[in-house]
Protein backbone atom coordinates (compact mmCIF):
# COMPACT_ATOMS: atom_id res chain seq x y z
CA UNK A 1 0.00 0.00 0.00
CA UNK A 2 1.11 3.48 -0.66
CA UNK A 3 1.81 5.93 2.13
CA UNK A 4 -0.76 8.24 0.54
CA UNK A 5 -3.51 5.73 1.29
CA UNK A 6 -2.29 5.32 4.88
CA UNK A 7 -2.24 9.11 5.26
CA UNK A 8 -5.85 9.35 4.06
CA UNK A 9 -6.94 6.62 6.43
CA UNK A 10 -5.11 8.21 9.35
CA UNK A 11 -6.54 11.66 8.65
CA UNK A 12 -10.08 10.28 8.63
CA UNK A 13 -9.79 7.75 11.47
CA UNK A 14 -6.81 8.77 13.62
CA UNK A 15 -5.48 5.21 13.18
CA UNK A 16 -1.80 5.15 12.25
CA UNK A 17 0.03 3.00 9.71
CA UNK A 18 1.66 0.76 12.33
CA UNK A 19 -1.71 -0.09 13.89
CA UNK A 20 -3.17 -0.85 10.47
CA UNK A 21 -0.24 -3.11 9.56
CA UNK A 22 -0.48 -4.92 12.90
CA UNK A 23 -4.18 -5.52 12.37
CA UNK A 24 -3.54 -6.64 8.78
CA UNK A 25 -1.07 -9.21 10.07
CA UNK A 26 -3.71 -10.61 12.43
CA UNK A 27 -6.24 -10.65 9.61
CA UNK A 28 -3.92 -12.68 7.40
CA UNK A 29 -3.79 -15.37 10.06
CA UNK A 30 -7.52 -15.35 10.86
CA UNK A 31 -10.16 -17.91 9.97
CA UNK A 32 -12.93 -15.79 8.48
CA UNK A 33 -15.48 -18.57 8.63
CA UNK A 34 -15.18 -18.70 12.43
CA UNK A 35 -17.72 -16.32 13.98
CA UNK A 36 -15.70 -15.95 17.20
CA UNK A 37 -12.59 -14.88 15.28
CA UNK A 38 -14.64 -12.33 13.36
CA UNK A 39 -16.18 -10.96 16.56
CA UNK A 40 -12.71 -10.51 18.07
CA UNK A 41 -11.52 -8.62 14.99
CA UNK A 42 -14.65 -6.44 14.89
CA UNK A 43 -14.22 -5.59 18.59
CA UNK A 44 -10.55 -4.76 18.09
CA UNK A 45 -11.34 -2.46 15.17
CA UNK A 46 -14.11 -0.88 17.22
CA UNK A 47 -11.67 -0.22 20.07
CA UNK A 48 -9.00 1.16 17.73
CA UNK A 49 -11.38 3.57 16.02
CA UNK A 50 -13.46 4.46 19.06
CA UNK A 51 -16.62 3.58 17.12
CA UNK A 52 -19.21 1.39 18.77
CA UNK A 53 -20.65 -1.47 16.71
CA UNK A 54 -24.17 -2.61 17.56
CA UNK A 55 -24.95 -6.32 17.82
CA UNK A 56 -27.10 -5.99 14.71
CA UNK A 57 -24.34 -4.35 12.69
CA UNK A 58 -21.80 -6.88 14.00
CA UNK A 59 -23.97 -9.75 12.78
CA UNK A 60 -24.42 -8.06 9.39
CA UNK A 61 -20.63 -7.67 9.03
CA UNK A 62 -20.06 -11.30 10.01
CA UNK A 63 -22.66 -12.48 7.52
CA UNK A 64 -21.14 -10.40 4.71
CA UNK A 65 -17.66 -11.78 5.40
CA UNK A 66 -18.78 -15.39 5.70
CA UNK A 67 -20.76 -15.12 2.46
CA UNK A 68 -17.93 -13.40 0.55
CA UNK A 69 -19.90 -10.19 0.03
CA UNK A 70 -17.15 -7.79 1.12
CA UNK A 71 -16.23 -5.10 -1.43
CA UNK A 72 -12.74 -5.53 -2.86
CA UNK A 73 -12.06 -1.87 -3.73
CA UNK A 74 -11.78 -0.21 -0.32
CA UNK A 75 -10.21 3.00 -1.68
CA UNK A 76 -13.59 4.27 -2.88
CA UNK A 77 -14.79 4.27 0.75
CA UNK A 78 -11.85 6.36 1.92
CA UNK A 79 -11.99 9.20 -0.63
Amino acid sequence: MKDELFNKIESKTNVNKETILSLASKLQQGNFKDENVLKEIIHEISDITGKEVSAEKEQKIISMIQNDKVPTNMEKYIN
